[in-house]
């Protein structure tokens, strides 16, 4: 007998049906295709802090490199915490290409400790863009993902539920990894 949150493999298209194996409780923050920043902001009517983990040059893993139709030689992993009153809501883990950011978003890119959700989901950048695919996975304790959320935040049970977006910025791609932390629950749903 299967367990009833195994999904069948570690990232999942939401729109395969995989999406009703997530615990109910999250299945709304994964399956939500807006910006997650704003959409957290509007249900604890203040904005979020951004702890930034990790924002410099490292390898891919193969489960991220198959997500880019090209051999990413370089990129730029960023990770953040965010965060309301210093407690972690969500761990973001973003893969930017070397070639992503270069030309012209090269100064968009400059993040400091303003979400990457405020650039991709800018009003100049919406008009006429398709929604992105967009995969869930539960992490264990096995899971890289689980890992490095440990690493930065001990407080942390298993399973957690994850989504994981390609965006395009410009024309080019960035990989968005949202680990969505038990403290989230805590606050109503929009």
């Amino acid at each position: 007998m299967t367990h009833r949150y195994r999904l069948r493999s570690a990232w999942n298209r939401v729109g395969s049906g995989e999406i009703h194996r997530a615990p109910l409780k999250w299945q709304a923050w994964l399956s939500d295709t807006g910006s997650l920043t704003q959409k957290i902001e509007q249900i604890i009517g203040q904005k979020l802090e951004v702890q930034v983990l990790r924002d410099c040059p490292q390898s891919l893993n193969s489960d991220e490199s198959r997500y880019f139709h090209f051999r990413v030689r370089r990129c730029r992993v960023r990770q953040v915490l965010l965060c309301c009153n210093d407690t972690p809501l969500v761990m973001a883990h973003s893969v930017i290409p070397t070639l992503s950011s270069s030309g012209s978003n090269h100064r968009i890119l400059r993040l400091g400790k303003k979400p990457l959700g405020a650039v991709l989901f800018a009003k100049e950048r919406q008009h006429c863009k398709p929604k992105p695919p967009r995969d869930i996975a539960r992490l264990d304790k096995q899971s890289a993902l689980w890992k490095k959320c440990f690493k930065n935040y001990t407080k942390l049970s298993s399973p957690l539920w994850a989504r994981r977006t390609l965006y395009q910025l410009k024309g080019h791609p960035i990989l968005v990894n949202e680990i969505f932390l038990p403290e989230l629950l805590r606050y109503p749903k929009a």
